[in-house]
């Protein structure tokens, strides 16, 4: 059965990237960027990766296997303007997905056709309509959310993603991107429940997979008071 999943690698704090880039000079040499790389290393450092990116090298170990099961499980891919654009020229004649992306967009594009079986088609009517798209591109595979966090906080308030993986890496940025800001539109007693399905160790990061059950109110438990708080003093 298609899923609606979603990854990310985070600092310990919650951040995805440095804080953003006001778009003068180079990305490369900016502050998101730097954060970026840091909560990225174990990614770039796995030999899967850099396979998929035609680089030689990297490690063949947990990481890199947790990195090919994401290609591998991946029917589709719902991605945000910014990663796109950005990725176009990089990513080159042969993008690492082999599969059809739909990029979320308010910009009208003509579908971007690319080797390897990767296509990218602009989705201006939302993220819903992207999903949807995706979803019978994948062939009976996952619809992959592949960023930014922006994008992942859009499909997770629509109640659109059915699982979560963060990869928590141990580094605290202390300011950024972060992942869970206000923009969930959650109200003062309402919460999104998850409930975490794996959990994988490395010294370089720590991968936690979660099911996610959507939107719940929150609500007072009995502590065991017998029918109220109890106020001793």
């Amino acid at each position: 059965m298609t899923k609606v999943t979603a990854q990310l690698s985070v600092s310990m704090d919650g951040f995805y990237a440095g804080p953003q880039f006001a778009g003068e000079g180079d990305w490369m040499d900016s502050a998101e960027s730097a954060g970026f790389f840091r909560v990225t290393r174990w990614v770039t450092e796995a030999m899967s990766w850099r396979e998929r990116q035609g680089f030689a090298g990297g490690e063949q170990d947990t990481n890199s296997d947790v990195v090919a099961e994401s290609f591998d499980s991946a029917g589709a891919y719902v991605m945000g303007r910014r990663m796109a654009d950005g990725g176009e020229i990089p990513w080159g004649e042969e993008p690492p997905f082999r599969a059809p992306v739909f990029v979320v967009t308010h910009r009208p594009r003509q579908p971007l056709l690319r080797g390897g079986g990767t296509s990218f088609t602009y989705v201006t009517d939302g993220v819903a309509s992207a999903v949807e798209q995706a979803r019978a591109a994948a062939g009976g595979k996952d619809v992959a959310v592949a960023g930014g966090g922006s994008l992942v906080r859009q499909v997770l308030k629509a109640g659109l993603l059915d699982q979560l993986e963060l990869h928590v890496v141990p580094v605290v940025l202390g300011t950024g991107l972060r992942l869970f800001d206000a923009d969930l539109d959650l109200g003062e007693k309402e919460a999104i429940e998850l409930t975490p399905t794996r959990v994988i160790h490395t010294p370089q990061v720590t991968h936690i997979r979660y099911a996610v059950h959507g939107r719940a109110p929150l609500v007072l438990d009995d502590r065991g008071s017998g029918g109220g708080p109890t106020v001793t003093g």
